[in-house]
């Protein structure tokens, strides 16, 4: 099993294994230029950010490609910050924005049966996803989810502004990946628009 042997001080403490000798790997099949990226002065880079608590427990908290650096050089990991936003019933997908912007932002998709059962106890009525999800009762719900959320984080990390999407993230819009992880890069450059509204001074 691999252990945690080193802690380098980059952002968010970035982890790196032991290689035991070249027990973990020895490379990528012909791929140098992979090998170099991960395979370093004798040390695999796993490439996750992570922490340790006062009684010396690691936390892994993202992955070093997807941390966000505030424009006032905060580090967020988002993955933490969407994963506490999950435990909301009525929320199936969170993401996290904010890379070099002044604060955090999310993009918030509803979980269809969670949604549906909202909908009966405060009798919304019949609608679609769509009409359902730009209902103030259900937008409501959401925003107290978020304000819940805040509370457990950093101030730089907090949620300032969020909008829900009219359909759940999936394989077939290709925003989801077969093990049902959110492609950022897909979804950031899918959703611009709406992601560079939040910080117009006029949203």
């Amino acid at each position: 099993a691999a252990f945690v042997d080193r802690l380098l001080p980059m952002p968010g403490e970035f982890i790196q294994y032991s290689p035991l000798s070249g027990q973990v790997m020895s490379g990528y099949w012909q791929n140098e230029a992979a090998t170099k990226e991960v395979l370093q002065d004798g040390w695999f880079c796993t490439g996750d950010v992570g922490d340790i608590d006062a009684e010396g427990v690691v936390r892994i908290l993202d992955r070093k490609k997807d941390l966000i650096v505030t424009a006032g050089g905060k580090n967020v990991a988002p993955q933490n910050i969407e994963n506490l936003l999950k435990t909301c019933k009525l929320i199936s997908q969170a993401v996290v924005h904010g890379d070099r912007r002044k604060f955090c932002t999310a993009l918030i998709t509803l979980d269809v049966d969670a949604l549906k059962s909202f909908a009966n106890q405060h009798h919304l009525g019949e609608g679609s996803y769509a009409e359902l999800g730009r209902r103030p009762e259900v937008y409501r719900e959401v925003e107290q989810a978020i304000e819940a959320c805040n509370r457990q984080l950093a101030k730089y990390e907090t949620i300032k502004k969020f909008a829900i999407l009219e359909h759940d993230f999936s394989q077939e819009s290709g925003e989801l990946t077969p093990s049902l992880k959110i492609k950022r890069k897909v979804i950031t450059e899918r959703y611009k628009q709406v992601l560079d509204g939040f910080y117009d001074e006029q949203y």
